[in-house]
C-alpha cells in the first residue's frame, strides 16, 4: 500500500476508535469492579485503561505522518514548478518541511516517553495490587453480581478480540505497522474479559481456584509486561535502522502480539519445519488441509479440554469438600487433589463461612470449614472505650432473660430480669450436616436461634444470687449439655432421626451480667446493704472470736468451756433431799478445764489463787511471832517489856550522834535544825563537813 496521507488518515481514525473501545471496556469493567467488590475486575480495569495513552500516541503519530505526507506533496508539487529554480528557495527547502521536523521529534521524544509512562504505571500498578492481591488471598471473599461478571468478561473478550484481529489485519501492511501495538493491549484486555468470565464460569460448577487467584495473576502479568516494556527501549536503542527507517513503539508488546496475529506463528513454525527438513514442507497439501482446519479444531478441543478439568477438584488444606451426584450427596473429600465425575454429573461444593459484624452486617466471605467460631447468643460484649459499669451502656443490643428471684425474695412471687453476655464457641464437625444445616447466610441466626431457646430454657430456672455472684462459673457446663442437646435435635433425616448441625460445641461461658440500666441503681442498693449486713456479721464473729480467744486461748476450748457451763447449770442442786455430789465433781471439771486452756480467765484464777495463798500465809506467820511474842511475856513480863524498851530506844537514835564525855569539860552544842529532806539540801553539794 502506497504510504500516502489518506493510508494515514485512516490510520488515525481506527486509532481513535481503539481509544474509544479501550476507553468504554475499561470503564465498563472498572464500574462493575467497584459494585461488584472485584479486586481481579478492578486491577483488569485498570490495565485497559493504561492502553489509552499507547492508542491516543498512536493517533498523534499517524496524524503527524498524515501532515508530513501532504507536506511532501505540496514540496514535490512546488519543486515542479518554476518558482523551485530561484535561488531563494533553494538552500531553504529543507527548513520549510516543519511536519517532517515534527515527525521526527515525535519518534525521538514523544514514543519513547510515552512507552516509559506506560512501562512505569504497568510496573507500579502492578506492585501495588499484587500486594492487596496476597491480603486478598488469604481473606477471599466471593465477588457479588456473578452474572453481569460473565456477561460483561464474555463481551470484553469478543470486542477485543474482534478490534485485535481487526487491527492485526490492518497492520500487515507496513504503513500500518505502528498498530500492532494497540492491537496487542486490545488482545491483553479480551484476555482479562475472558479470564474473568472464566474463573466465574468455573467457580458456578466447581471451586473458586481462579477466582481467588485472579488477583494476583493479572498485576504479575502487569508487571510482566511492563518489564517487557523497558527491555523493548533498551534494545531499540542498540538496534541498526535503516537511513529514514522509524523505529518500533517500546510499548508494542511482542508477547500479546502472538496472541494478537496467531497466523505469525504458524508462519514460524512453518519456516523452521522447512529449514529442519530441507524442503518446502508448508507448500505440501497434508500441511495446507492441517493449517486450514486447526483453527476449527481449536476451539472444540479447548472446550473438551475444559470440560475435562471438571473432574478435578483441588481442595485447600483449611477445607472439605462434598460431592454431589446430579445434586444429591454422595461423598466427602478432603485436601488435596480429587477426581471426580465431569460437570455435570458431579460437583463440588464447599461450605461457605459468612463473617458479620456487631451490626449484622456481612463482612466478608470466605470458603473454609477449620477454626474456631464464635456466636452471641446473649447481649453483645461492650467496646474498649468505656468502663464496664451497671448504669452506663453496654452494647448497641441488649438482650435481657427472664431468671428466678433471689431465695429470701422467692415467697413475693415475680421474676427478675438480667442481660447475660454468652459467646459460644464451636466448630465445624460434619461437613455435609453443616451444609445441609441452612444456607450460609442463614446457618449462624439458626444456629444462634437454637441456642438461645436453649439458654432461656436454662436460665429461667436459675436464681439471680447464682448469677450474680462466683458461683456462675459452676453453670457452665449444665448449659453447655443444655445447648448440645438442642443442637443434636437439628436437621432430621428421611426417617426422622435428627442428624444434628454438624457442629461440635467448644465453649460456652457466661460473661458480664447485669441489670436494665434503668434498675441497676436499685439492684445496687440491695447489694451494698448485704454486703453491709455481711461485713457486720463477719465483724461480730470476728470479735467473737476475739474474746474468746483472749479469754480461753482458743475458740474450741471457750466453746467446750461453755459446754461445760451449761452442762453445770443443768444439774440439780438437790438429790433425795442432799446436795447433789456432781455439781462439785462438775465445777471442779469446769476449773481445771479454764486452768488448761491458758487465757485471760485461767490468769485470773491463778492470780487469784496466788493472791488468797499470799493472804493465807501472812495471816499464819503473825499468829505464829503473836504467839511467840505472848509466850516470851509469860515467861518474864518485866524483861518482855525492857527488851520493847530497849528497842524503842535503838529505833529512835538509830541515825543520831552520839557524844560521850567526862563532866569536867566545857562544852557548847549547837544544833542545827535544818530539814535534810529540804530542796536545797537536794540539790546542794553532799561534801558538806
Amino acid at each position: 500500500m502506497k504510504p500516502d496521507y489518506l493510508s494515514y488518515q485512516r490510520a488515525t481514525s481506527r486509532s481513535l476508535l481503539g481509544l474509544a473501545i479501550q476507553l468504554v471496556l475499561g470503564v465498563i469493567v472498572l464500574v462493575y469492579g467497584m459494585l461488584g467488590r472485584d479486586l481481579a475486575a478492578i486491577s483488569a480495569a485498570l490495565f485497559m485503561l493504561v492502553g489509552i495513552p499507547i492508542w491516543l500516541t498512536l493517533a498523534v503519530v499517524f496524524d503527524q505522518h498524515r501532515r508530513e505526507r501532504i507536506e511532501a506533496v505540496e514540496a514535490e508539487a512546488f519543486a515542479a514548478s518554476d518558482a523551485a529554480t530561484s535561488s531563494v528557495f533553494d538552500d531553504r527547502a529543507e527548513d520549510l518541511r516543519v511536519a517532517a521536523r515534527r515527525l521526527r521529534i515525535m519518534h525521538k521524544w514523544l514514543v519513547p516517553s510515552a512507552s516509559l509512562f506506560v512501562g512505569a504505571a504497568l510496573i507500579g500498578l502492578g506492585l501495588w495490587y499484587f500486594a492487596a492481591g496476597r491480603a486478598h488471598i488469604e481473606n477471599f471473599q466471593p465477588p457479588r453480581l456473578r452474572g453481569w461478571a460473565i456477561a460483561i468478561g464474555l463481551g470484553v473478550a469478543f470486542v477485543g478480540f474482534l478490534f485485535a484481529r481487526y487491527m492485526s489485519g490492518m497492520a500487515k501492511q507496513k504503513v500500518w505497522t505502528n498498530l500492532r501495538a494497540g492491537a496487542a493491549h486490545a488482545v491483553g484486555a479480551a484476555l482479562a474479559g475472558l479470564a474473568i468470565a472464566v474463573g466465574h464460569l468455573v467457580a458456578v460448577v466447581g471451586p473458586d481456584t481462579i477466582l481467588r487467584f485472579l488477583p494476583v495473576v493479572f498485576p504479575v502479568a502487569m508487571g510482566v509486561l511492563g518489564a517487557e516494556v523497558f527491555l523493548n527501549f533498551v534494545l531499540d536503542v542498540y538496534r541498526p535502522r535503516k537511513p529514514g527507517e522509524y523505529p518500533r513503539p517500546a510499548f508494542e508488546s511482542r508477547i500479546l502480539g502472538f496472541v494478537a496475529a496467531p497466523d505469525r506463528i504458524a508462519e514460524s513454525i512453518g519456516e523452521a519445519i522447512n529449514y529442519q527438513f530441507g524442503y518446502d514442507v508448508a507448500s505440501s497439501w497434508f500441511y495446507k488441509l492441517f493449517s486450514r482446519v486447526f483453527l476449527r479444531l481449536l476451539v472444540p478441543i479447548a472446550l473438551v479440554v475444559v470440560w475435562g478439568m471438571s473432574a478435578m477438584a483441588v481442595i485447600r488444606p483449611h477445607e472439605r469438600g462434598i460431592v454431589l451426584r446430579f445434586g444429591a450427596f454422595h461423598r466427602e473429600i478432603g485436601p488435596g487433589l480429587s477426581f471426580k465425575w465431569p460437570w455435570p454429573v458431579e460437583r463440588v461444593e464447599i461450605p461457605e463461612y459468612v463473617k458479620r459484624d456487631a451490626a449484622g452486617k456481612v463482612e466478608r466471605r470466605t470458603r473454609t470449614v477449620t477454626g474456631v467460631r464464635t456466636l452471641h447468643i446473649g447481649s453483645l460484649p461492650p467496646g474498649n472505650d468505656k468502663p464496664i459499669l451497671w448504669t452506663n451502656e453496654h452494647a448497641t443490643e441488649e438482650t435481657y432473660f427472664l431468671v428466678q428471684p433471689a431465695p429470701e425474695s422467692q415467697s413475693a412471687g415475680g421474676l427478675a430480669m438480667l442481660a447475660v453476655e454468652v459467646p459460644l464457641q464451636y466448630e465445624v464437625a460434619d461437613v455435609r450436616a453443616y451444609e445441609e444445616l441452612a444456607p450460609p447466610a442463614m446457618r449462624d441466626d439458626l444456629l444462634k436461634a437454637v441456642a438461645q431457646r436453649a439458654l432461656m430454657q436454662y436460665l429461667s430456672a436459675v436464681p439471680i444470687s447464682d448469677l450474680l455472684s462466683g458461683r456462675r462459673a459452676d453453670l457452665h457446663e449444665g448449659l453447655r449439655a443444655k445447648i448440645d442437646t438442642a443442637l443434636a435435635s437439628l436437621s432430621p433425616d428421611a426417617t426422622g432421626k435428627p442428624r444434628g448441625a454438624g457442629v461440635r460445641v467448644l465453649f460456652v461461658g457466661i460473661g458480664g451480667v447485669h441489670p436494665p440500666k434503668d434498675t441497676a441503681r436499685d439492684f445496687e442498693k440491695v447489694v451494698e446493704a448485704q454486703q453491709k449486713t455481711t461485713a457486720q456479721l463477719r465483724q461480730a464473729e470476728g470479735e467473737a472470736i476475739k474474746t474468746l480467744t483472749e479469754a480461753a486461748g482458743s475458740v474450741a476450748v471457750a466453746r467446750e468451756i461453755t459446754a461445760q457451763l451449761d452442762a453445770l447449770e443443768a444439774l440439780p442442786p438437790v438429790v433425795d433431799g442432799k446436795p447433789n455430789p456432781a455439781i462439785a465433781t462438775q465445777r471442779d471439771a469446769v476449773s481445771k478445764l479454764v486452768e488448761k486452756a491458758g487465757g485471760n480467765a485461767a490468769v485470773i484464777i491463778l492470780q487469784a489463787s496466788a493472791d488468797r495463798w499470799k493472804r493465807h500465809m501472812g495471816e499464819r506467820a503473825r499468829l505464829a511471832a503473836y504467839q511467840g511474842q505472848l509466850g516470851a511475856y509469860l515467861a518474864s513480863p518485866a524483861v518482855y517489856r525492857a527488851g520493847l524498851y530497849l528497842d524503842a530506844v535503838r529505833s529512835a537514835i538509830e541515825n543520831a550522834r552520839i557524844y560521850i564525855t567526862d563532866e569536867s569539860t566545857a562544852m557548847r552544842i549547837r544544833v542545827d535544825f535544818q530539814d535534810r529532806e529540804n530542796v536545797s539540801e537536794v540539790l546542794g553539794s553532799q561534801d558538806k563537813p
